[in-house]
């Protein structure tokens, strides 16, 4: 008897999602009646310090697990983590009191050395988080509970940076085994990983904030989204994020099986390799957004599942400024493409990895059919993700396509971080920028630090230094006896409160 294409689907998917979630048990799995929570991006690499994987979503989400920050997050407020209490005093110094009588999961205390060991590795490992610390001269501890932080002018933004320094013992932080096997003092501990497979936690009962109603939490990776939804529609997984906008209706109305969505800071960006030529012409980049009608290629692809962007930062981070959209016109971008001297256009590159997020490689390729037609040949590289980390890190392509998450709902993040001269993320240099954005750093008043953020968006957007098509809606796929779980913005949900009935 034929087999329908759709079985025939459902089968494998429930064979790979069998292979990914068996493969827990290979790897010190975690304890029975643990949350089973799946990620649409592998984890690739647990050291709080890895270059690499410094601002990764799927290696934060773990981290935040495992590891405890001085400041936390909780949705639009900053409140106290490893820090019982912070103080501004002065203009370049912020002191930290730290929570007596916190252990790390072998049992050592966590001091203030050990937070200043940590912030010392942060600003020596050159990373993609290099930039937020550029202006921290020091840390010093004070005793055991009290660190000083001294800054190089007024930084404003220094608690919220705190919410991305993961603190471990001071011997541990260069370990390579913190790679595998990390020590934090988080509310669990890892008892397996394998990198791009699975992560495996247990609770750590002695967490300061009171052990976690979750005996575990089991991440397995499963590449596929077909798949990753038969794993949760058969009860496999007990958590999926994100389902993508196209699949929804695989998940709604299924039996035990429930939704939550939650707008996102979480965004596409394609950005052009400032740097190489033809795009360090910016009339090359203006042109490569004109051949493009992003309204429908959205509209198309995600629905309702995104929103087309007017600025280089979501509506849901503090700084965005609405900029006025790039009209759609292919014949004024093969003329400007004329002007600069490329009548015939070009031939180019774009390098994505596929989990990056919903619908990458569709996103991609409406995007090189578009530039196609104004005679822009681009070759596409879908490649692993530690490949495309490791090329975009190195600045080794020309332009390059993936989501990006403002993890701390502030541009300062995103804006700050990554569109400084120093930084050079993306071959793109502008001191008037620079200034701005140390200003926007510096500035305490909150007014005062949009409006200079609203200057930097204007700016980034002018001068094309990328396209930023989409924000997406973030969708999680439940199981009913889930409880207790909060959807989170930055794609980066704490687990740790979560319950499994």
């Amino acid at each position: 008897m034929e087999v329908r294409r759709r079985e025939f689907l459902a089968l494998a998917g429930l064979a790979a999602s069998a292979v990914a979630l068996s493969a827990c048990a290979q790897a010190g799995a975690a304890p029975s009646g643990s949350l089973r929570a799946a990620f649409g991006q592998p984890v690739t690499d647990l050291d709080p310090y890895n270059a690499g994987t410094a601002v990764d979503e799927a290696s934060l989400i773990v981290k935040r697990l495992v590891f405890d920050t001085l400041v936390r997050r909780d949705g639009e407020k900053l409140v106290p983590g490893l820090a019982a209490s912070w103080k501004r005093s002065g203009d370049t110094t912020w002191v930290f009191e730290l929570r007596p009588g916190v252990r790390f999961h072998d049992g050592s205390t966590v001091t203030a050395r050990d937070v200043v060991a940590c912030l010392e590795r942060t600003k020596a490992v050159k990373s993609a988080q290099s930039a937020l610390w550029a202006t921290v001269k020091s840390a010093k501890a004070d005793g055991d509970h009290r660190v000083v932080f001294e800054t190089d002018g007024p930084m404003a933004t220094l608690p919220v940076n705190l919410t991305l320094l993961f603190i471990v013992p001071a011997k541990l932080v260069a370990d390579p085994e913190q790679k595998r096997r990390p020590i934090g003092s988080g509310p669990f501990r890892v008892t397996g990983f394998t990198p791009s497979t699975n992560v495996e936690l247990a609770r750590f009962d002695g967490y300061w904030g009171g052990a976690s109603g979750l005996p575990g939490i089991s991440m397995p990776f499963i590449a596929e989204t077909s798949s990753a939804i038969t794993a949760l529609r058969n009860g496999d997984v007990d958590l999926l994020w994100p389902v993508p906008s196209d699949q929804l209706k695989e998940v709604q109305g299924h039996r035990g099986v429930r939704v939550e969505t939650v707008p996102s800071c979480t965004y596409y960006l394609n950005w052009f390799n400032c740097g190489r030529k033809p795009f360090n012409d910016p009339r090359v980049r203006r042109a490569m957004i004109q051949a493009l009608n992003l309204e429908e290629i959205v509209g198309k692809l995600f629905g309702a599942g995104a929103e087309q962007m007017r600025a280089p930062i979501p509506s849901t981070v503090f700084g965005y400024a609405e900029q006025p959209a790039f009209a759609h016109d292919p014949v004024a971008a093969r003329r400007a493409l004329a002007d600069v001297g490329l009548p015939n256009g070009f031939e180019t590159t774009m390098m994505w990895f596929d989990a990056t997020g919903p619908l990458s490689r569709e996103l991609a390729q409406s995007m090189i059919s578009a530039w196609d037609d104004i005679g822009v040949k681009v070759t596409p590289q879908s490649i692993e993700k530690a490949q495309w980390l490791q090329r975009l890190n190195t600045l080794d392509w020309d332009m390059e396509l993936q989501t990006n998450t403002v993890t701390t709902g502030d541009a300062a993040f995103t804006l700050g971080r990554l569109y400084t001269s120093k930084a050079n993320r993306m071959g793109y240099k502008n001191p008037a920028l620079d200034k701005v954005l140390a200003a926007a750093g510096a500035e305490a008043d909150s007014a005062k630090r949009a409006q200079l953020y609203a200057e930097a968006c204007k700016t980034i957007w002018s001068d094309a230094v990328g396209i930023f098509p989409a924000a997406l809606t973030t969708a999680y796929g439940l199981r009913s006896r889930v409880s207790g779980f909060t959807p989170a913005a930055n794609n980066q949900p704490d687990l740790a409160p979560v319950r499994r009935g």
